[in-house]
């Protein structure tokens, strides 16, 4: 799986080109028909909140201050991961969200059936729902699939002015990844938070400080939550299966019983004086 993920669409955030002007957000925006104005981006949820997606929101910048360094500040960025085994795609009944050939992660809003076992299951806290509508969805960032369908890139990478986003295929970007590293070793923390996390993503980060300081989830484990889960949902059609032929040999007993003890009863009644 993680072969076939090289060839896959992704996305590069390097924090150290980010420079916090939130432009991404905004294209995110209008490309996705979110309605939110400047003013709402600007002037909305503190900039170090890691956990302000909403259904409106897709993709958030944050912004941390440096310790011992006044007027430094760095920045991070949350959406989708796009994971290469989504749990969150795993986890769905109906299969409602899907992990495109392509890579990104897409949600079938015909299919959805309301349950929300998506949103418990992704470890990064992505999908949004839209509690206070008459037509609920799950809401989350799509990389611009069907932009990427017909050529163009994501948003958010299109209008980034310094470069801190970039798209490609997975394989590609993280190579650039750490070659920036390798150019760079002071500069940069030696990680590429993405590659190995959950089993790998298609939404790769690098940044210069450790990623928990920027609100991002550490301690993650390196295998997909789908691999670490397969072994017992793999066996759920046996043991049904199984259960079923106890309930029904169950209930054949206790039908053929219930027939004896109906006969028996019968024959004596028919053996008595009035």
């Amino acid at each position: 799986m993680a072969s076939e993920a090289e060839e896959q669409w992704a996305l590069l955030f390097d924090s150290t080109r980010c420079v916090g002007c939130r432009a991404c957000e905004m294209a995110c925006s209008d490309a996705n028909e979110l309605g939110k104005s400047p003013d709402d981006i600007f002037e909305g949820r503190g900039v170090n909140d890691a956990r302000a997606l909403a259904p409106d929101t897709f993709t958030y910048v944050t912004q941390h201050d440096v310790a011992g360094m006044p007027g430094t500040a760095v920045f991070g960025k949350v959406q989708c991961m796009h994971c290469i085994e989504p749990a969150c795609a795993s986890s769905c009944p109906v299969a409602a969200l899907e992990k495109t050939p392509e890579g990104p992660v897409v949600w079938h809003g015909e299919l959805c059936l309301g349950c929300r076992y998506c949103m418990m299951a992704c470890p990064f806290l992505v999908p949004r729902f839209e509690w206070h509508s008459r037509n609920p969805e799950i809401r989350k960032c799509e990389m611009c699939y069907q932009r990427q369908q017909e050529g163009e890139r994501p948003a958010c990478a299109e209008v980034c002015p310094t470069g801190a986003l970039k798209a490609g295929k997975r394989g590609e970007l993280l190579q650039e990844a750490w070659a920036r590293i390798a150019e760079r070793p002071r500069d940069y923390v030696h990680h590429v938070y993405g590659e190995h996390e959950a089993g790998g993503t298609n939404f790769l980060h690098i940044a210069a400080r450790p990623f928990e300081e920027l609100g991002y989830r550490a301690n993650l484990p390196t295998d997909s939550y789908r691999s670490l889960t397969r072994p017992a949902m793999a066996t759920i059609p046996y043991v049904l299966n199984g259960l079923g032929v106890v309930l029904g040999f169950t209930a054949w007993i206790a039908h053929r019983k219930h027939q004896l003890t109906r006969d028996g009863y019968d024959e004596g009644d028919e053996g008595r004086e009035p």
